[in-house]
């Protein structure tokens, strides 16, 4: 394992902060996966996974097992891990520009020049080749001129040319859940099925250019617009990055136990990418069942307190919530209100708010239906 340390600037006076990358295998050798954790820095259950993943892949080095390239940053937000208000952490939002650490990254299809789509034709891995050159050019020609810039810079660098990326986040109160762009659902099943996902939502370019889909949506993106364009004489596009976001459950999931089963199981699922050898060397991986059918995230319901007041949850984060029935109560103690919060759609609840006061309008937690109804940004802020 080779380690590398990306330095982030402009930074403030007597200030630096850099980004450290720890590197697997030989570039160019097969295929390549990236992973990352904690981009927003106060979900902190993907450190504890990067921690056991390590292990696991020190042993396969030394074993002789690796067959592609594997690049993991374990730590990939130290700016919001700097940010401390009142003895809580600010992780999700920069404090200097409220900015999402996890929106914003580069528009590659916007580099996609005529010019690079005329190079274009009926070989799938030429073509890769020659996109990812043309997104690798777009982001050498970038000069950040913030601190969170010069990150959003550093990490798209470390993943543009992975096949597979895992971004490691978790959410409030939640079982384990995924974010997938649709046209990569058939690459993503194994690892819904390895991580044991209670809930998988697919989208096609869900709003806000993402950390993952800023990679993945690249690529079937173009291939709509090459087809609007020439039709069935268009060029061979192959979806070469699938990126997941990976929702390890809720922030106080932080335990050893759970920690080593969910770095097994993204090991796995590098061994069944062909990154790694089987230990055995016996054919494909057996893969567990699925245990949920992936839904639409505009089919995911987001419940909101209709007044102040102490949230009492009658459901728990997995599950199954009938149309219309009560999910939380908000009691507010002076006006003698204790007011229902139902789903007005079924499904499995499958994230809540882990504070137990809400102000009017909250967000209190999201309901995974079948039926989408939602257009749009499908992303919360």
């Amino acid at each position: 394992m080779n380690r590398s340390t990306h330095l982030l600037g402009p930074t403030q006076i007597g200030t630096t902060r850099s980004v450290t990358s720890l590197h697997y295998g030989k570039p160019g050798s097969g295929g390549k996966a990236y992973l990352q954790a904690s981009l927003h820095a106060d979900e902190l259950p993907g450190m504890l996974v990067m921690h056991h993943l390590i292990a696991l892949l020190d042993a396969a080095e030394a074993a002789g097992r690796l067959r592609g390239e594997i690049v993991l940053v374990p730590v990939a937000n130290p700016i919001g891990l700097a940010q401390g208000l009142l003895h809580g952490r600010i992780g999700r939002f920069e404090a200097a520009s409220g900015e999402n650490f996890n929106r914003g990254y580069p528009d590659y299809l916007a580099a996609l020049t005529p010019a690079v789509e005329a190079r274009l034709g009926a070989d799938g891995a030429a073509n890769r080749t020659t996109i990812r050159a043309a997104m690798r050019a777009h982001l050498d020609a970038v000069e950040p001129t913030t601190e969170l810039a010069c990150l959003r810079k550093t990490l798209s660098s470390l993943a543009l040319d992975a096949d597979v990326v895992m971004d490691l986040h978790c959410d409030l109160e939640a079982v384990l859940h995924l974010y997938c762009e649709a046209p990569y659902w058939p690459q993503g099943e194994a690892l819904a099925r390895l991580l044991g996902s209670e809930c998988t939502l697919l989208a096609k370019n869900s709003g806000g250019a993402s950390f993952d889909e800023h990679l993945s949506g690249v690529w079937w993106q173009l291939d709509e617009r090459l087809e609007r364009e020439r039709g069935a004489a268009r060029p061979v596009i192959p979806l070469a990055c699938l990126a997941v976001t990976v929702e390890l459950r809720g922030q106080l999931d932080i335990d050893h136990g759970l920690a080593a089963r969910d770095a097994r199981a993204l090991f796995d699922f590098l061994v069944h990418r062909g990154l790694i050898a089987r230990a055995d060397d016996v054919g494909p991986l057996p893969l567990p069942a699925l245990r949920r059918d992936p839904t639409p995230l505009a089919a995911s319901e987001d419940l909101r307190a209709p007044h102040a007041g102490v949230i009492v949850y009658l459901k728990h984060p997995g599950d199954e919530v009938a149309a219309g029935e009560s999910v939380a109560e908000i009691v507010d103690p002076l006006a003698g209100l204790a007011t229902p919060v139902c789903a007005r759609y079924g499904g499995r609840l499958y994230a809540r708010a882990l504070k137990r006061y809400a102000s009017p309008g909250d967000s209190i937690a999201h309901v995974a239906g079948t039926v989408a109804f939602r257009t749009g940004n499908l992303l919360s802020p």
